[in-house]
């Protein structure tokens, strides 16, 4: 049965509780004090970071930003539409010394090659620039023209989008910060630096190291090999290394093709793309040669293995009938030290610039610049 009445204490219903803000005394603090401890610390630990690069053997460096590029690339649109220009990857970038080339020529050239980077794009930018009528030289490291690799591919949409702000901070760097700074350089940003550390391999998963720093830099990109690749065995041994981790691997692979029969496919594109592009220039007069640099040891092995000239550099001659030199048909262009195979040492630049204008000059008719104004 059912109860009649129940106690009122059954039915009593409780206020809810309510919830009083808690109100954390907070220490008396003298804050000017507090600021000058803040500033200390941030000044002591900017002084270590530089003192460890520098201690590394790092130098203040300009920094090879895609704001650089453009500063060099706006130079053809204001008033030296009939510059030399300088295109190409890392090895056009690292082994032409641009105050030899000024004293042998006249005038200081315009450097836009790109680290990793195919100049096929550039060459079709000139070539659709009616405004161009200068000289351009095309350097060409197998591995990336003709596989039209593009590591530096947003300096493109950048020299054509870049803001005022943009601008703004690239000055500001160059004259407040890289002249003065070792350590602000993206190798040696924190994250990269532990990325670099010797982790464990974990099973099934392919580890790459990234390319380390190599080179440091000019204001106008005036670019030469890092000492510490040439006075370190072990940093030397580490970037040869890097270079290796694609030689025992199939061209197809390394592209990210479905297989070898691609390669040559891609190849046949970049042929077709300098040919067209050339055959715009010429028209206009442009006097264009193609250039193959110097390369030693393993990476020179992998090149002829992998892209061998009959295939690749000779094939590009023919189909866009420019002249070209190959660095193993003059013995000037030879003998040099390649301190990880792929670029020259700082001391060896000056020499080779002056043997390559040499054969331009000979056998290509590149003349000072006083004698192309009289012309």
């Amino acid at each position: 049965a059912m109860p009649s009445s129940t106690s009122s204490s059954e039915w009593r219903l409780e206020p809810p509780a309510i919830d009083v803000p808690y109100d954390r005394p907070l220490p008396a603090l003298r804050f000017g004090i507090a600021s000058i401890v803040a500033v200390i610390v941030f000044l002591g630990s900017i002084a270590g970071w530089e003192l460890y690069w520098r201690a590394y053997g790092a130098t203040p460096s300009y920094q090879n930003s895609a704001g650089s590029w453009a500063i060099q690339r706006r130079r053809l649109d204001h008033g030296e539409s009939n510059a030399t220009v300088l295109s190409g990857a890392s090895r056009v970038l690292f082994d032409i010394d641009l105050d030899t080339w000024q004293r042998l020529s006249g005038e200081r050239p315009i450097q836009l090659a790109l680290e990793g980077t195919s100049p096929t794009f550039l060459l079709e930018q000139l070539a659709d620039d009616r405004k161009f009528t200068g000289r351009l030289l095309v350097g060409v490291a197998p591995d990336v023209f003709f596989s039209g690799f593009e590591y530096r591919a947003k300096v493109q949409k950048y020299y054509h989008e870049e803001t005022l702000s943009q601008r703004a901070g690239q000055w500001l760097s160059a004259h407040f910060i890289e002249p003065f700074f070792a350590f602000y350089d993206p190798d040696f940003a924190l994250m990269t630096v532990l990325r670099r550390q010797p982790w464990p391999a974990r099973p099934g998963v392919l580890s790459r190291v990234d390319v380390c720093k190599l080179w440091t830099q000019d204001p106008d990109r005036n670019t030469r090999l890092w000492s510490k690749v040439e006075t370190d065995p072990e940093y030397q041994k580490m970037a040869q290394d890097i270079w290796a981790q694609d030689f025992d691997i199939p061209p197809y692979k390394i592209m990210e093709l479905s297989g070898p029969e691609e390669v040559q496919r891609v190849i046949d594109k970049q042929i077709d793309r300098a040919t067209a592009a050339v055959s715009k220039l010429r028209t206009r007069g442009v006097q264009l040669v193609f250039v193959r640099p110097p390369s030693d040891g393993r990476y020179l092995e992998f090149e002829n293995r992998e892209l061998p000239r009959s295939t690749t550099w000779d094939v590009l001659l023919q189909r866009t009938g420019a002249p070209g030199i190959y660095f193993e048909d003059y013995p000037e262009l030879q003998g040099y030290w390649l301190p990880e195979w792929s670029h020259l040492a700082a001391k060896e630049r000056p020499r080779f610039t002056e043997a390559l204008y040499g054969i331009l000059e000979r056998e290509f008719g590149w003349s000072r610049l006083n004698a192309k104004k009289e012309n």
